[in-house]
């Protein structure tokens, strides 16, 4: 029998720098033993390395640009594998194509420079199409958890608040729906468990679950399967994660 089309299951989490963004999805790939097809590591760091880009470029429009297409092309990738099977396929990425126009705003110069630079990426072809993607995803916003902040190398750490406040602010803009997690769930068995209870609720929104119960990752041979190799409301989901 042929495989069928899916829809995969999206996860994003982002946020700030420091606070917790790879610790946690490296330890939700690993419980759920995903592919790393299907796991999109942090994307910044390998553009720097490879384009020369310091900390001193994190302003400029150049850089952003750079990063957010190395992204969106992984994202579209990772969407494009995991969407033949016979199971829900399952994409997992530390942070998302949201995350350059969060930075271009904050390191802009006023208010008018802050609107050109967001158009200028938000206008960009491939992220208007992330958009449809992005609207049926889950997305996770970790807020800073103060003894965690630590200097990364790529951005600073000062306006951590304003930071997230920008994440929260472009989110509703463009309509994505997004939880929150922060200092009240410091535990990564706690941040791991309820991440996978709401991928469990996106892929099986009808079933009920059990402490034993796992989010499915598709075992289609073009999908994604294993590899041998803040206590704040949400804004707009309804739903705060907490344990």
């Amino acid at each position: 029998m042929p495989d069928r089309q899916v829809s995969p299951t999206q996860v994003y989490v982002i946020g700030p720098s420091s606070t917790g963004k790879t610790t946690l999805c490296n330890a939700v790939a690993k419980s759920v033993g995903l592919s790393t097809r299907c796991y999109i590591t942090e994307v910044a760091r390998q553009v720097m390395r490879s384009k020369g880009y310091t900390r001193a470029d994190v302003g400029t429009i150049e850089m952003q640009r750079a990063i957010m297409l190395a992204q969106l092309e992984k994202e579209a990738n990772a969407f494009a594998r995991a969407r033949w099977g016979n199971n829900e396929g399952l994409i997992l990425s530390d942070r998302s194509g949201i995350d350059p126009i969060v930075y271009a705003i904050m390191t802009a110069k006023g208010e008018g420079e802050a609107r050109q630079k967001e158009d200028m990426l938000a206008n960009i072809p491939a992220f208007q199409m992330a958009l449809r993607r992005y609207k049926d995803a889950i997305f996770l916003l970790l807020n800073p958890v103060e003894e965690w902040l630590v200097d990364d190398g790529v951005r600073n750490l000062d306006n951590h608040e304003r930071c997230i406040k920008v994440f929260r602010q472009v989110l509703d803009k463009f309509g994505i729906k997004y939880q929150e997690m922060g200092a009240e769930t410091k535990r990564i068995e706690d941040r791991v468990r309820l991440l996978e209870e709401r991928i469990l609720l996106a892929q099986r929104p009808h079933v009920s679950q059990t402490p034993a119960t796992r989010p499915r990752v598709s075992k289609s041979t073009s999908a994604c399967y294993p590899d041998t190799e803040g206590h704040r409301p949400v804004t707009n989901s309804g739903r705060e994660m907490r344990p």
